[in-house]
């Protein structure tokens, strides 16, 4: 009889796969609101080390669901809050829907460690191994980036946010945008593991080389942070970000629409400044709904420029605008970047029942604004406006600059209820200003409300759920940095170079080895 070693071999991949998973959720502290950046690289660190001791490519590639289960799980269940609090979806469904979603998006981190293992694994009498230092980096790179644009893209969780604002490695941002920031996170979670797995006596010298590697890399990107990258222009400006709190199971009751105009104009009267801004869709009306007796009051109370989220009806279509209130001519800035399944439905066909049956979410079918749409020269200032979840594509907020001098997001995350997503969302906006060298100002129906310095630092926050102003003052600021000339190309072609040369050499070895054997 043959003895079973099913047991023995499981036993291991249970533990591994339990530690991927945790490791996965440990990631989500680097993020906002916790901000503990080295948790991102440490668990990068230990999946790494999970997959250079693993056999087989099957058994990788389930070490790494696991930890994208863990990442996005703990780091963006928050879908639920929307589906099931807000959008009336059933318990079940709602929470089925979230887990589908969490496990789709872990099936990039699964694809990650099943290429990786093939680059990497060492077999007796195969071609030298592929280095960690560079096949790792370079696909986690890949696939976060993969990630970003597929299915329209969803951005949320890459490891180089983990690192804004108090990072050293957010020193790189200006000139290698948030996937930079990610290759070199992933470059010295594989150093570590070098680091850690170069014990034997033979190859203890390479730890000092390996911690000096750190070392120079953390100096760089420090020292990198004391660049201006960009100069300020022109006086800077008063402004006055309103929070109207409004509950979004009221929002678009006809009964509530008069109580929310009040609101916010009541908030504009107390908070005049010369740029206010409104949160997206703040008026629950049409445009042209909205009455010509309130625009002129919201103006009047302003004193200045009133920027304000509104639902245009325009060339056949609905927009989620955000409009100069009662200024002549009017300027508008188009939500381009829409939320599919939130703000348009792919494959209506297929997918329309579940808007029938199940959800019931305003505004699932609006229009796209178009791509060029150039800053707002408002207020002394070229303002470039972005809506929602935009604030997540950096390569869409560079469209407007150089030329534009301020970042503006005008935001509704109630939809996530007292969720990590607000915090989240703030972050990335961190390093959208970081990248761009431009203050952020964000205004909020719930949170987070924010004033975002051209470094990536919170100014100042307005406590979440609250009915509120935040008042201050913005910078404008020219200049461009090197992340607004070349955007994301520069990294995802290093990282292409680098696997395309990888790969060359691998068939290479390959042809020597067939020659030595023959």
């Amino acid at each position: 009889m043959i003895p079973s070693t099913t047991h023995r071999f499981n036993k291991p991949l249970l533990g591994k796969s339990l530690l991927s998973f945790v490791l996965g959720a440990f990631a989500v502290l680097g993020f906002a609101p916790y901000y503990i950046f080295p948790a991102a690289i440490i668990s990068l660190a230990g999946l790494f080390y999970c997959l250079q001791n693993t056999g087989s490519a099957k058994h990788a590639t389930w070490l790494g669901y696991c930890f994208g289960l863990g990442l996005f799980g703990a780091g963006v269940s928050w879908i639920y809050v929307s589906l099931h609090d807000f959008g009336g979806m059933p318990f079940l469904m709602a929470a089925l829907a979230t887990f589908a979603f969490c496990a789709f998006l872990a099936l990039f981190p699964a694809a990650f460690a099943w290429f990786n293992q093939l680059l990497t694994q060492r077999k007796k009498n195969s071609a030298p191994a592929f280095p960690i230092l560079i096949a790792t980096p370079a696909l986690w790179v890949l696939f976060e980036w993969i990630r970003s644009w597929i299915f329209t893209g969803f951005p949320w969780l890459t490891m180089g946010y983990s690192q804004v604002p108090y990072s050293p490695l957010a020193g790189f941002a200006p000139i290698l945008g948030v996937y930079g920031v990610s290759l070199l996170c992933a470059l010295i979670a594989s150093l570590l593991v070098l680091w850690f797995t170069s014990a034997t006596t033979a190859n203890k010298t390479m730890r000092p080389k390996i911690a000096l590697g750190i070392f120079l890399l953390l100096i760089l990107g420090q020292g990198l942070k004391f660049i201006p990258w960009s100069t300020p222009i022109g006086a800077p400006i008063s402004v006055s970000l309103l929070q109207g709190n409004i509950s979004q199971d009221l929002k678009w009751r006809p009964d509530e629409v008069l109580s929310t105009l009040k609101t916010y104009l009541d908030l504009t009267r107390q908070h005049p400044a010369q740029l206010v801004v409104l949160p997206e869709t703040a008026l629950p009306l049409l445009l042209e709904q909205v009455p010509p007796d309130y625009i002129n009051a919201l103006k009047e109370a302003g004193k200045g420029t009133v920027l304000a989220g509104v639902v245009e009806d325009a060339n056949g279509g609905y927009f989620s605008s955000v409009v100069n209130i009662g200024a002549t001519p009017v300027q508008s800035y188009r939500k381009n970047h829409l939320v599919p399944f939130g703000e348009f439905i792919p494959f209506k066909a297929a997918f329309g029942w579940i808007y029938r049956d199940w959800l019931h979410i305003p505004l699932t079918d609006t229009a796209a604004g178009g791509t060029q749409q150039r800053p707002l020269a408002l207020a002394g200032q070229q303002i470039a406006l972005n809506i929602c979840y935009e604030d997540a594509f950096g390569e869409e907020i560079i469209r407007q600059l150089p030329q534009a001098t301020l970042l503006v997001n005008s935001t509704n995350d109630a939809w996530y209820g007292h969720s990590l997503a607000a915090y989240q969302h703030m972050q990335l906006s961190q390093m959208r200003a970081l990248e761009t060298g431009r203050m952020m100002l964000r205004a909020t129906n719930t949170g987070a409300t924010a004033i975002i310095d051209a470094q990536g630092y919170v100014l100042a926050h307005l406590p979440h759920f609250t009915t509120a102003a935040l008042e201050g003052w913005a910078q404008g600021y020219s200049g461009t940095t090197p992340y607004v000339r070349w955007g994301n190309w520069p990294v995802i072609g290093l990282c292409c170079l680098l696997l395309g040369l990888l790969l060359s050499q691998a068939a290479h070895f390959r042809l020597a080895y067939k020659d030595d054997k023959s």
